[in-house]
């Protein structure tokens, strides 16, 4: 994705330096973990540099204001660089930041969310909150696999695409998925280049649950008896359950009946297993998800005699555990599908007595309707990458009615830097504190998790 340098976030600080053999500094990391550097007058945003480095570096892309770069050579090496465990990383474009020390991309991470916010929001934390990480490898249960046969070449090709590529990288490994998955991709290249349909097969996701791996394939004609027939023993071999998707999304079902209800995480500080299907929106990393959930209520700190909200629910995964804490909680998320998913499962832990759901498109609601839930004591925001705009608009004009706490878990850095400056600069709450969270480490991806109190 291209970026525009007003908003990414560059160490003001740093001296801009530059070499007569083209080759630069780089003076800081930008929102999706690029080196930033400056040369006659240009931004420049390089993969694969560190803060500190002196890098050679191919552009790839010139803009008036900026240009996109990669490193080309490494001339003065940061301490915090690594040789790369993958032998796909540089063109595989699942990972960005396999160079780099997992301990320091915790803490890359966290300094481009605080030169986020501080650049676009205008705001600092009070308190920098310890950061949320885990294992670096095998963490990914969720994952989008590209399928393409390469009828020159007369085989498959099943993985992540290439980086800045439509093509499929030529795979036969991946670190950042459970072993279990990685030990698939061959045997998946294998069978797919089997299949009468092998030129129809675009895409299969994987979904990992706690005891069993769902492969949802899909395919643009009918699957003959024989390609169904392969399907079955592969999934006998190998373990795994077979899901088919013909066109959208509701068209996603087993292949056997009986394997409707393969799919659950759990939440074991509450007593909880979450079920979901393979296409449901999950965190791709449970053990991350397991602390986050856990941090997100500690800082929330719910009551038993409180009334909290749960905005952009999903399955209930923050609006069930605390159910089990307060007195009543109200999930809000724009999926019919999802709220009633919740809903099912408050129902079968007994948590619907004091649990209600709705579904409502967020990104259009308004303070008439926030105040037509009723107020609030504490309240859980954790919105896609869009953010949650019209929320915090809507929360800036309750006053005296606003909630005591809000803990606000974000998937981007950029929006949750707008919706702080919302709250603050305009609703009379302050920025306690902010972390990051680690969901997805060897990439750019920068999750954060936030508390914002009213002022007086």
């Amino acid at each position: 994705m291209e970026k525009n340098d007003d908003l990414v976030p560059v160490a003001q600080d740093a001296p801009v330096e530059t070499f007569d053999d083209g080759s630069v500094r780089i003076a800081s990391v930008d929102i999706d973990g690029r080196g930033v550097a400056r040369r006659d007058g240009k931004v420049i945003f390089i993969e694969g540099g560190l803060v500190g480095e002196r890098v050679g570096l191919n552009v790839y892309r010139r803009k008036p204001s900026y240009e996109l770069a990669q490193v080309e050579h490494v001339i003065e090496a940061s301490s915090q660089r690594v040789t790369p465990r993958c032998k796909h990383f540089g063109v595989c474009g699942g990972c960005a930041m396999q160079h780099v020390d997992a301990a320091a991309q915790v803490a890359i991470k966290q300094r481009v969310l605080e030169d986020t916010l501080g650049h676009i929001g205008k705001l600092t934390p009070k308190q920098i909150l310890p950061a949320i990480h885990g294992p670096s490898w095998g963490y990914r249960h969720r994952a989008r696999l590209s399928v393409r046969y390469v009828e020159k070449k007369g085989t498959v090709l099943v993985g992540f695409h290439e980086r800045r590529s439509s093509f499929v990288a030529d795979m036969t490994e991946c670190h950042v998925l459970p072993p279990a998955v990685s030990a698939l991709l061959v045997p998946l290249r294998e069978l797919i280049g089997a299949m009468e349909a092998r030129d129809r097969l675009p895409q299969i996701e994987v979904a990992v649950g706690e005891e069993h791996l769902v492969l949802v394939l899909r395919h643009l004609v009918p699957l003959s008896e024989t390609d169904r027939a392969r399907l079955q023993a592969f999934a006998a071999e190998h373990g795994v359950v077979w899901w088919l998707q013909s066109k959208g999304p509701e068209t996603v079902r087993p292949m056997q009946d009986g394997d409707w209800d393969t799919l659950a995480y759990r939440l074991p500080e509450f007593g909880l297993t979450m079920p979901f299907k393979p296409t449901d929106f999950t965190q791709v990393n449970p053990a991350i998800n397991q602390v986050l959930v856990s941090r997100a209520l500690m800082l929330l700190d719910p009551q038993p005699d409180e009334r909290i909200a749960d905005l952009f629910c999903g399955l209930g995964n923050f609006t069930l555990p605390l159910a089990t804490r307060c007195k009543e909680v109200v999930g809000v998320e724009g999926s019919q599908t999802l709220t009633d998913r919740a809903l099912s499962t408050a129902k079968h832990y007994g948590l619907d007595s004091h649990t209600s759901f709705s579904t409502l498109n967020l990104f259009e609601v308004d303070e008439a309707w926030l105040r037509s839930l009723g107020r609030f004591d504490r309240m859980l925001i954790d919105p896609p990458r869009e953010g949650a705009k019209a929320v915090c608009e809507a929360l800036s004009l309750l006053g005296e009615d606003r909630p005591r706490r809000i803990v606000y878990v974000s998937c981007n850095p950029a929006t949750l830097a707008r919706d702080a400056a919302i709250l603050t600069h305009q609703g009379g709450f302050e920025l306690k504190g902010a972390g990051v969270v680690n969901m997805f480490p060897h990439t750019g991806h920068v999750e954060s998790i936030a508390v914002f109190e009213p002022t007086a």
